[in-house]
């Protein structure tokens, strides 16, 4: 900003010769500051609410590895993992359809006999291609099959669809690294029985699970807040009869994700300081669809 010439008055046009450098502005150029106009205002328990998506997600990678060490030390058999998790998808597939009264079903035009074939198909391919399944990775060794679960799993955890609208958000290679690590794993157990069983119990966790919890967080806040404590709880009781160590530091994950994470985000957000002004890029605002007709 330089001293304005007498007897001419700046304005701000840019095709007109004027009297001044290039970089003159007067002093109405800070006027048009405004700070944090587009800042969104955060509420704690809000905050805390939907970080009940991340806790669903820690906690069902955390039942299933709990699961597999289950099943790979003997305490749990295939045949009981496969009928609870039938009967939980059974539970499951009926509040799905009630926490809606069957509008979606409606809306989407799919009959209960269609899912039962899908169901009964996915049932009979996965049975009989277990045992593919339990020599598929025979020629790796173990701990490059933990090695790459390990990294799956959390690409899983990345790439999940937590609501967000961000470009590395992709529900399919999500599952398909969830599940990519259970047939690693799977594959490490006894008998093709339990490859089966463990196979089925991963697409009940990964794939049908976050299903019916997003229709719960829809529908029904205050169930869906229930069944997220449930679930956690019962993830670490689980844990806890793995590891206590592990128990604690995975304890400790939870509280940290729903309770200081949204704490932070609210005392960092008081910190926002973005500047708007006449140095911002033009937007258009009008209608310009008429001309890509």
């Amino acid at each position: 900003q330089g001293a304005q010439p007498p007897g001419k008055c700046w304005q701000k046009v840019l095709y007109e010769r004027q009297p001044f450098p290039d970089n003159y502005v007067d002093h109405r150029f800070l006027e048009e500051l405004r700070k944090n106009i587009y800042a969104r205002k955060y509420q704690y328990w809000a905050v805390v609410f939907e970080s009940g998506v991340v806790i669903q997600q820690l906690c069902s990678v955390c039942v299933f590895v709990v699961i597999w060490w289950y099943m790979d030390n003997g305490l749990l058999t295939p045949q009981w993992l496969f009928g609870a998790g039938l009967a939980s998808s059974l539970i499951g597939y009926v509040l799905f359809d009630v926490i809606d009264l069957g509008v979606g079903r409606k809306e989407s035009g799919r009959t209960r006999w269609a899912d039962l074939k899908s169901t009964l198909v996915f049932i009979a391919f996965t049975y009989g291609f277990s045992p593919v399944l339990k020599t598929l990775t025979e020629s790796i060794s173990t701990d490059t099959i933990y090695a790459m679960s390990v990294l799956m799993l959390l690409g899983h955890l990345i790439f999940f669809d937590y609501g967000a609208n961000a470009a590395i958000v992709s529900s399919t290679l999500s599952l398909n690294m969830a599940i990519f690590a259970s047939v690693c794993l799977a594959s490490r157990l006894p008998r093709s029985l339990h490859t089966f069983a463990m196979v089925t119990f991963a697409i009940q966790m990964f794939a049908l699970w976050p299903m019916l919890q997003k229709k719960l967080k829809a529908r029904t806040p205050r169930c869906y807040v229930g069944v997220t404590l449930l679930f956690a709880l019962s993830a670490l009781a689980g844990l806890l009869t793995v590891s206590g160590v592990a128990a604690l530091l995975f304890a400790l994950l939870l509280v940290s994700i729903s309770c200081l994470c949204p704490y932070c985000l609210i005392r960092l957000q008081l910190l926002k300081d973005n500047i708007h002004g006449p140095w911002d890029e033009a937007e258009i605002k009008d209608d310009l669809s008429r001309f890509l007709m």
